[in-house]
């Protein structure tokens, strides 16, 4: 007898460039997706696709997506829908949520972030065993895009580290500035551990507002505040048998540090609303890009958590201090793109790599990977030229090749103050339009402040909203 059919992801987003890069994250990822661009046809699908999970824009054409969300929900009460939100609608987002919404996701959508909540989805949905890509399979073949890449003395004493600590029950604290692959380094870790077979389930707690962060952790019961339609689990209990990544884990409220640290010390969960805790075993995996021992001394980050957490620390190094990593990461996403994207590439030209080498990745590995993917979306194949090159990158004169930096002497790495790093270099501008400094203004100062949207509008003297828009503009090619 035929095994039953799984219900494909619906993915419902009217922009098409953007529909279409989150359809190659999925599919690269061995997930079925169906699209629509507007909320009838998103409505009609849904009814046909017997989709259980569904990834959805707020913002469509012809209807009201929080209206959509909440057709859904009372069609299938038992249906995993994502939110798709810009940084402006996020009041919005926060209703899908208490509407009954699994997620919501922010744009621009990084794609980590993206595959994470679609799993979590699925997971939750009970669907483990069907998936295409759950996260329990990842100890046994581990796709490439996954795998932590180099051979750089740092990588090497990163990966030493990983394969240390992944047997045991440790508490591990990573830190490195935005875009070094923290979530990778704790996928990593997770798949050579015993839980390798339970569930990984990881948590943005800078990207969740601050009321609604403890639903997410510890759960919610029926009725326990004002849209708690249903009993929801949270992410430790998700987590039960598994492992918990708390990513951002310094963004979080004082009174949830309390909670959390409460957690640790008893491995109990109380949902929100709840009379009685629950025993649940997970271990903890956390991460920031900034420097922990800094928010404590500023009394953002209490004490005592930070030394239960800080057990075990790694520090994920910049890209600029791995040397030849660079190529090696750059070759390793250009033959996995061309495959999702149907290209034929055959390397790296070799001024493109000496270009790679010099160039000083502000926004570190997930700005290579953004490269390479534009790379391969917008050329058909072959060598890869400087012709190639996106233009804020052919634009910028890259700085004097670095040596790959050695092993940090101390045993506690931590992160070094933003405004430490090396900067990139600004000349060359004459030539661009203002819409182009503009742009390379704003991404070097959110590279500058260690990923951080809303220190860098600070500097900017512009609201986080107007950055998530001009963010969402470039991300549709506008």
């Amino acid at each position: 007898m035929a095994p039953p059919r799984t219900p494909p992801l619906l993915l419902i987003e009217d922009t098409p460039s953007l529909q279409m890069m989150y359809r190659a994250a999925l599919t690269g990822a061995g997930h079925q997706v169906v699209t629509a661009a507007r909320a009838t046809e998103g409505w009609l699908l849904f009814q046909e696709s017997g989709a259980t999970v569904v990834l959805l824009d707020l913002m469509l054409p012809d209807g009201d997506g929080l209206a959509l969300l909440r057709r859904m929900l009372e069609a299938r009460p038992a249906t995993s829908v994502i939110v798709i939100t810009a940084n402006a609608t996020i009041g919005r987002a926060v209703e899908a949520m208490r509407s009954g919404a699994q997620d919501f996701l922010v744009k621009p959508l990084d794609e980590a972030r993206l595959l994470n909540a679609v799993d979590n989805a699925l997971a939750r949905a009970g669907r483990n065993a069907t998936t295409p890509r759950p996260r329990s399979d990842r100890s046994q073949d581990p796709p490439e895009a996954e795998q932590v890449i180099g051979t750089s003395p740092v990588m090497q004493q990163v990966q030493s580290r990983i394969a240390s600590v992944a047997p045991s029950m440790a508490t591990v604290f990573i830190t490195g500035e935005s875009g070094t692959g923290k979530e990778l380094c704790a996928l990593a870790i997770h798949a050579g551990s015993p839980r390798a077979t339970g569930p990984f389930i990881a948590l943005n707690c800078g990207a969740i507002p601050q009321d609604l962060l403890e639903s997410e952790v510890f759960g919610h019961v029926k009725g326990s505040f004002t849209g708690a339609i249903a009993d929801k689990p949270g992410a430790a209990t998700a987590a039960d048998g598994g492992t918990l990544f708390l990513d951002e884990v310094c963004e979080m409220a004082p009174a949830l540090q309390t909670k959390l640290l409460r957690f640790l010390q008893t491995s109990t969960v109380q949902p929100v609303g709840a009379t009685r805790p629950r025993k649940v075993n997970v271990r903890i995996i956390c991460a920031t890009n900034r420097d922990p021992a800094e928010a404590v001394r500023r009394g953002e980050f209490r004490e005592d958590l930070f030394y239960r957490l800080f057990v075990v620390p790694i520090h994920m190094p910049p890209l600029r201090d791995r040397g030849e990593d660079v190529i090696a990461i750059a070759e390793a996403a250009l033959l996995r793109f061309s495959r999702e994207e149907g290209r034929d590439f055959t390397g790296l030209s070799p001024e493109v790599a000496d270009h790679f080498r010099r160039y000083p990745w502000p926004g570190n590995v997930r700005q290579l990977l953004n490269v390479i993917r534009n790379i391969v979306v917008l050329h058909r194949g072959g060598l890869v030229t400087p012709e190639m090159l996106p233009d804020m990158l052919r634009s910028t004169d890259p700085a004097p090749p670095p040596a790959a930096a050695a092993p940090p002497a101390g045993p506690v790495p931590t992160l070094s103050p933003p405004g430490a790093a090396p900067a990139c270099a600004l000349d060359g501008l004459i030539g661009l339009t203002m819409a182009q400094i503009e742009r390379r203004v704003i991404e070097e100062t959110i590279a500058r402040h260690g990923g951080s949207v809303t220190r860098a509008s600070r500097v900017l003297d512009l609201s986080p909203s107007t950055i998530y828009r001009k963010m969402e503009s470039w991300a549709r090619g506008e």
